[in-house]
């Protein structure tokens, strides 16, 4: 498992009101502006939602998540690097994978090794190419994250990291995505039987910056329970 940082000042902040009741520009103020830090959403005992900056590829969670194409085949961006970085094993049971099946769908999601990676499985999520918006698009990138957290916990393991599923060429704005996976993954988290640690793995500051901000800004649960987020400064 990926350990924290050190040298840490923790900031705690009780998310009480809905998330219409929040505006955007007034959370910037809780963000540091130029150091990297770590917000921790909690949702349960231990259930926690984790966002930070990192390299998807070296995290030892029990699984990773490729933002993968219907092909199955290596790409760009994040599914390029986690190909190069876990060797041909990942390649080669995609191709069994595809010659069985056929194309995954979009908003579908399939486990194969993880070869070379410190993680034990990559879970590949084919995400939605955006269209504008008005194609369906949001219900497929949530069940990206659903899909992959519900075959993580078919294979019973713990913890899981995704990056932000089709912000990259895919051309999903990162803002609407990140409205779409907080909340995504926080629902499946409270329903999964194994999972507890679910990382949310940013390549840059401006995305997790977005993340943040939709983290933050979640509305109050059913059970009348809030959310408690916590971020954790960077020196």
């Amino acid at each position: 498992m990926r350990c924290p940082r050190r040298n840490q000042q923790f900031l705690a902040i009780v998310i009480l009101t809905e998330a219409k009741d929040l505006l955007l520009a007034n959370i910037q103020m809780d963000l540091p502006r130029d150091k990297d830090y770590e917000v921790t959403i909690r949702v349960g005992d231990p259930d926690e939602v984790r966002l930070e900056r990192g390299d998807i590829t070296k995290y030892s969670s029990d699984a990773i998540v490729n933002a993968a194409n219907s092909e199955l085949l290596p790409g760009g961006g994040v599914c390029g690097a986690i190909h190069r970085a876990g060797g041909p094993a990942i390649a080669e049971e995609c191709r069994r994978i595809r010659s069985e099946r056929g194309p995954v769908p979009p908003g579908q999601a399939v486990a194969t090794t993880a070869g070379r990676l410190p993680a034990k499985y990559v879970i590949h999520a084919v995400g939605p190419i955006w269209q504008g918006g008005d194609r369906g698009e949001a219900g497929v990138l949530s069940s990206c994250y659903r899909e992959s957290m519900r075959t993580a916990d078919e294979l019973e393991l713990h913890s899981i990291a995704f990056p932000a599923i089709s912000t990259g060429i895919f051309g999903y704005p990162v803002e609407q995505a990140a409205w779409v996976a907080i909340p995504s993954l926080i629902e499946s988290l409270q329903s999964a039987k194994h999972l507890v640690l679910v990382f949310v793995v940013l390549f840059d500051k401006a995305t997790l910056d977005a993340f943040a901000k939709a983290a933050i800004s979640q509305p109050k649960p059913a059970s009348g329970h809030p959310y408690k987020v916590s971020i954790a400064h960077y020196d």
